[in-house]
Parts: C-alpha cells; structure tokens; sequence
C-alpha cells in the first residue's frame, strides 16, 4: 500500500475499484508527466450515490460528501493508469461542477469536500475551479475532473 492510501485509510477511507465509463472515454489518460481523468461522478459500486441539484434537493455538506467520493473515484482512475498513487508529485488542477439552482452561490464549498481530501492525500495546494451547471450526467449533483504531475 502507497502512503497515499495508508493517509486515506487514517481517514476510514480507500481507493475503489475504477469506476466504469458511462459514454465513449476512458477514466485516465497520461500525456507527458501528467494524468488527465475524465468527469468522476459519486459512484460507489457501480451506483449514483444521489441525485438532484445543490439548492433545492440537495444541502451543502451532503454535495461536500459526493464530491469527496467523486475525488476518491479520480484517484482510482489515477492509480490504473500509474500505478502506484506515491508517484503523484502534485495534484495540479481540479475541476468541479456542482448542479445547482440559478440563486445557488455555494459550489466552492461543495467542491471543498474534493480539495480537502486530495490535499490531505497528496498535501499541498492546488488551482481549481467550482463551476455551477444546470444539469450533470446521470442526474448526478457533482462531478470532478483532475490533472495531476508524476514522476
């Protein structure tokens, strides 16, 4: 186990199975000395944690929690393509869109539950974007893309 995982598991949690594509694309992709994931969506076992849109059927800490799972379904994605999640030097980039209503203003907090736990598993900081839409795949409340640096 890498001491990526070993931080996860202080935390109760673990890297899941690859979550299975839901269109044409793959989960990851490495180009030069960086991983691209494709949108994770908070799959668990194959299964929508949740539905709906931040601001109406969905609250703030429980978009935190799906976008935390999203996060852990990027770092699955991440280690089938190198390995061993140590060779992470930095986590680059994050991207998160949070389904939401047209008065909702809260989707840095959502993606909050993201960056919170990938800056625990990796440290250090890095750049992002939270972007409110008015629909996700599957109904999906959020989902996450990441770029990250490996040695």
């Amino acid at each position: 186990m890498s001491a990526v995982e070993d931080r996860l598991a202080e935390l109760g949690l673990s890297v899941p199975e690859v979550s299975a594509p839901v269109a044409a694309y793959v989960p990851a992709v490495i180009s030069g000395q960086y991983v691209y994931t494709s949108g994770q969506l908070p799959m668990v076992s194959g299964a929508l944690q949740a539905t709906g849109r931040l601001g109406a059927e969905i609250e703030v800490d429980e978009g935190a929690s799906l976008a935390q799972i999203c996060a852990l379904n990027a770092i699955a994605a991440i280690k089938s393509v190198i390995g061993d999640l140590d060779r992470v030097v930095q986590v680059v980039r994050v991207t998160g869109f949070v389904a939401s209503t047209s008065n909702f203003t809260s989707q840095p907090a959502v993606i909050n539950g993201a960056s919170n736990l990938l800056g625990t598993a990796f440290g250090g900081a890095h750049s992002r974007s939270a972007v409110g839409v008015a629909q996700l795949p599957l109904g999906a409340p959020v989902e996450i893309d990441m770029i990250v640096e490996f040695k």
